[in-house]
């Protein structure tokens, strides 16, 4: 059993904190949000993600896992502490590290004893030496430490499978004892461990989220053709990912990324390549790409009421940005129903498990309690997020209520031939004329 302190309980911070102490060591998770972490203590999770509550009330139960707003309780035992805080994207694009800082010279003024200081925060490169020159700086009287970066590789929704199952586990340090010693908390996972310098770990964690990114909105360009060219992107994927070099995951054609990590991250490599006098047009073209994916579905849906959506109402089957999560941020639910809104149409919305979040943010979406509320008397709806319970509604229920059978397919849910037979205006991502008829120039 090690001694571990987490700061930070958000997405990473809390996936974390369970994790390591459902491998069996003792975890104490710090957050400076007291009321986050009084609900905590009551058992009340700030996120959504499956089967974590069940994770943290065992641990907590187990004696395990424990929280506090406290730094001196935090690090009184530890030997390992990660540090799991927000780098929200900045005014121009790059990562705002205020609460990195915050949290490297707390450790720096309460620690009494040596410890290993581990970035798990998605941080720009070269942020491991800085953490090191704060802790440095700001210690009150030398005590040795190291720093290491293990950036985190973790999918909203499915974020304790991947912790608990990862591909692998990347560690960095200039200190080669300290990354040995982190690698060893990490061997019960049973997966390769890439030990390499602290700005290359960094390095690693931007380059696999821009490429992810990029496969995304390649598809979604590829789907964009296929729309003028009759084919239909869904079959294009299935072919494409047979290649071994290529794969399938990432190639659904639909709406674009969003969440937390593939914008603020994609544009924060183009800022530090940008800083650097480089000149990154691909990450331009994949953040541009997926800026009109949303814009794509709001023309869709234009076109099906004849040009204006001047006092129609809309629905929007799912608001979180991906299926699994109440994650809202850089949702494109948000982006459409702005656009939306902007136009002058009523917008309603439903999801499964973020409606708390976006009636907290954005109180003039009309929310509904299920998908048949939603549907019923809009002039069109979109299909935002792919949510299982969407894909076995009720189709001519949905039709019947509807005030016009106008649906867009956001992401590919249906099949267009059987839409059709249900008398639905039908629009989807990609999928040539849906079927409507297809022109080859000639």
């Amino acid at each position: 059993m090690k001694n571990i302190a987490v700061i930070g309980v958000g997405y990473v911070g809390l996936v974390t904190a369970a994790a390591f102490a459902d491998l069996g060591n003792r975890v104490v998770a710090l957050d400076i949000n007291e009321e986050k972490i009084a609900r905590l203590k009551q058992g009340i999770m700030p996120i959504y993600e499956p089967g974590l509550q069940e994770m943290v009330e065992r641990n907590v139960r187990a004696g395990r896992l424990s929280f506090t707003t406290a730094y001196d309780v935090a690090l009184k035992d530890a030997e390992f502490v990660f540090i799991c805080v927000g780098t929200p994207e900045g005014v121009d694009g790059e990562a705002d590290l205020q609460y990195v800082r915050m949290a490297a010279e707390s450790i720096a003024r309460t620690m009494d004893h040596p410890l290993i200081v581990i970035n798990k925060s998605t941080v720009p490169v070269g942020t491991g030496d800085w953490v090191a020159d704060i802790i440095r700086e700001t210690q009150p009287r030398p005590i040795q430490f190291a720093v290491v970066s293990c950036p985190e590789f973790l999918r909203e929704g499915s974020a304790i499978n991947d912790f608990m199952n990862p591909d692998r586990t990347v560690l960095g340090s200039e200190d080669r004892s300290a990354a040995d010693a982190v690698a060893q908390l990490h061997l019960p996972l049973r997966a390769p461990i890439v030990v390499t310098d602290l700005r290359t770990a960094e390095m690693i964690k931007y380059a696999s989220n821009a490429f992810l990114a990029t496969k995304i909105s390649f598809i979604n360009e590829i789907a964009n053709i296929c729309e003028s060219l009759g084919a239909d992107v869904t079959e294009v994927a299935r072919g494409m990912g047979f290649d071994k070099r290529i794969g399938p995951q990432f190639l659904n054609a639909g709406l674009g990324y969003g969440g937390s990590c593939f914008p603020k991250d994609v544009k924060a490599l183009k800022y530090m390549a940008q800083v650097r006098g480089k000149h990154p047009q691909l990450l331009d073209a994949v953040i541009q790409i997926n800026d009109f994916q949303r814009k794509a579905a709001v023309i869709k849906v234009r076109e099906l009421l004849g040009g204006n959506v001047q006092g129609k109402t809309i629905g929007l089957l799912g608001l979180a940005f991906k299926p699994g999560t109440d994650d809202m941020r850089e949702a494109p639910s948000l982006t459409i129903a702005e656009m939306l809104r902007d136009e002058g149409a009523t917008v309603r919305g439903y999801d499964p498990v973020s409606m708390e979040n976006v009636a907290r943010t954005h109180p003039w979406i009309e929310l509904k309690g299920n998908a048949y509320e939603l549907v019923e008397g809009c002039d069109a709806v979109i299909v935002v997020t792919e949510w299982n319970e969407f894909k076995q509604l009720d189709m001519e229920r949905v039709r019947s209520l509807m005030a016009a059978p106008n649906l867009v397919d956001g992401r590919n849910i249906y099949d267009p031939a059987t839409m059709r037979q249900y008398g639905f205006n039908y629009r989807a991502i990609g999928r040539g004329y849906n079927g409507e008829g297809v022109t080859n120039g000639d």
